[in-house]
């Protein structure tokens, strides 16, 4: 037995909805052949509690939209481990520490996944496209908590590199004086050249 046409559909519109919340390491589990409660477990992590909450709420908004709406709602005070329980579909949005601790693929590895893409496009939300007016070819600079929705590692990608024009001034354009500047008194950071 594999989950219901309904059951995929709702799954990967929750899903959609929690990448393009930019939640993070989402997967939908196939569990209809294990459990006789549901269909499916969407599977979604996010760094902070704030962002579980705001990816609680559009999933929760997009699939209202579609006519379907969740029986029942566990942790949402707490915002650490939110499930959304849907009878075919329960969603799982958990904070980063929480996904990797319970580590729910694990616990259900001999389940088939349902492949989910992210539609909301290549590098939507992790800083992966350049800034509109941007030179060709230019990345905006990612933090190490930077994570790409799209894969199913959790591993945060590195930092992009920036430029040093020579004078120790970064692509931020943050004013460092050569190790070998005389201080003259002038303004502090300044070397008065």
């Amino acid at each position: 037995m594999t989950a219901s046409p309904e059951a995929r559909e709702t799954a990967l519109l929750a899903a959609q909805a929690a990448a393009d919340k930019l939640a993070t390491n989402v997967s939908i589990v196939d569990v209809s052949d294990r459990l006789a409660i549901t269909d499916a477990f969407v599977l979604a992590a996010a760094p902070n509690e704030r962002q579980v909450q705001a990816i609680v709420d559009e999933v929760e908004e997009r699939l209202r939209r579609h006519g379907v709406k969740p029986v029942r709602r566990e942790g949402v005070a707490e915002a650490r481990w939110v499930l959304l329980d849907f009878i075919d579909v329960v969603v799982h949005v958990q904070h980063a520490e929480e996904r990797a601790y319970y580590a729910l693929e694990r616990l259900w590895k001999d389940c088939p996944t349902i492949p989910f893409v992210d539609r909301s496009g290549p590098g939507a939300g992790t800083g992966g496209e350049a800034a509109e007016g941007a030179p060709p070819g230019s990345r905006t600079t990612l933090s190490a908590d930077d994570v790409d929705p799209s894969s199913a590692d959790p591993t945060p990608l590195p930092p992009e590199p920036v430029e040093d024009d020579g004078v120790g001034n970064g692509a931020r354009g943050d004013a460092v004086p050569p190790a070998d500047a005389q201080d003259d008194g002038s303004a502090p950071g300044t070397t008065g050249r």
